[in-house]
């Protein structure tokens, strides 16, 4: 049966780089890997794929390739000398493990190479993420918090080694993996796993720790300090670093990162470090103009309010904001105007309001709106 041109098979053009090369292979590899694809004639597909890259991702082998085709790979055909025979040279376990991770227990196996992995070494634990929801005024001026985990931590009993009296694991001699082998018409396929008897560390005890079952890590419940700086908002992260859960084979523990949720203040909005608090006033304070009171984070100040002020008009407060977490400075405060009509009145309110819409009240701004509405009678 003839073969299919290797640039055919990764779907590519002879004048493909190495990089789009191995992408090819990659999408191929994640689709039809026997041990997690459905795909009919998956194994087959996967090994058709397998050899295409190891001839197109070796610079001499794509060169007798690209000159001779598929005879310069047969050994019966005159070009045996070319040392390509049954992929024996031919490793692509780091895209493997690179596409499905680590643990999937990749070496050479498709074609009977030998595996070179082995997961006893350490590894850093999980990071986990914690909401921490606080006041307005805690955001505002920094806080400090204790916050509870249920993690799973370096047990205390056996300082995490899960037990006492250390040896090489009996079941995979100490690798750290068992191999599983099948035969089909494709040739031998191994798959490796990591050992049920050691959990993958190639070592056990003498004897089993009692209190964390041999695992080295306890389910705890942690308290942690963190510290809140002022000026944090919804949304912000802080890391605590090696406070999460245990890692593996004595790794360093993960970290927690606290992310922030900060509640509504009814009077205060924030934008980034700046503060805006709307301030009502009656009609008769914004005509005649006067002094309020109105809060700030330091406390109340008295501002003037200026004779004939509208609805919407900003005054500002240098340095009234909020403190910036990540830079020097501090935002400011801007006070936002809003004349109030009342939609009740009382008789005696009633009769000024009309002995005053008896006087000449108008602006500009009226004079300009009534002459455009002239015009479209």
């Amino acid at each position: 049966m003839n073969k299919k041109d290797y640039y055919e098979v990764l779907g590519v053009s002879k004048d493909a780089t190495d990089a789009e090369i191995k992408s090819a292979f990659r999408k191929l590899a994640k689709k039809y890997h026997p041990d997690v694809s459905k795909e009919p004639n998956a194994a087959e597909k996967f090994k058709e794929a397998q050899e295409a890259y190891a001839v197109l991702s070796d610079k001499d082998k794509r060169s007798k390739y690209d000159q001779f085709g598929h005879a310069a790979f047969d050994q019966n055909g005159g070009f045996g000398g070319a040392g390509f025979s049954g992929f024996d040279d031919f490793d692509a376990s780091d895209i493997l493990r690179d596409i499905f991770g680590s643990g999937f227990g990749f070496g050479s196996s498709f074609f009977g190479g030998n595996t070179r992995t082995k997961s006893n070494h350490a590894t850093k634990g999980p990071d986990i993420s914690v909401i921490f929801e606080m006041s307005f005024e805690e955001a505002a001026f920094g806080t400090e918090t204790t916050v509870t985990l249920n993690i799973d931590d370096k047990c205390d009993e056996c300082d995490g080694h899960g037990g006492t009296g250390v040896k090489t694991c009996s079941h995979c001699n100490g690798t750290g993996y068992v191999k599983e082998q099948q035969r089909s018409i494709l040739g031998a396929f191994i798959t490796q796993r990591p050992c049920p008897t050691c959990g993958g560390t190639g070592e056990t005890y003498t004897s089993k720790c009692s209190s964390c079952k041999g695992t080295g890590k306890k389910k705890v419940k942690k308290n942690i300090i963190v510290k809140v700086p002022a000026g944090v908002d919804t949304g912000d992260h802080l890391r605590v670093a090696g406070k999460g859960p245990a890692g593996d084979n004595g790794g360093p523990n993960g970290d927690v990162y606290i992310e922030i949720k900060v509640k509504d203040h009814p009077l205060f909005k924030r934008q980034d470090s700046d503060l805006y608090v709307t301030v009502p006033l009656t009609v008769s304070e914004a005509a005649l103009g006067c002094k309020k009171e109105v809060p700030t984070l330091d406390g109340n100040v008295i501002i003037n309010i200026q004779p004939g002020s509208q609805s919407g008009e900003k005054q500002r407060l240098k340095g009234k904001g909020l403190k910036s977490p990540s830079r020097r400075g501090t935002g400011d405060m801007y006070i936002i105007l809003k004349v109030v009509v009342p939609n009740k009145l009382d008789r005696k309110q009633r009769k000024l309001f009309e002995e005053l819409s008896q006087t000449n009240l108008k602006t500009a701004d009226f004079d300009m709106f009534e002459k455009y509405v002239s015009k479209k009678r």
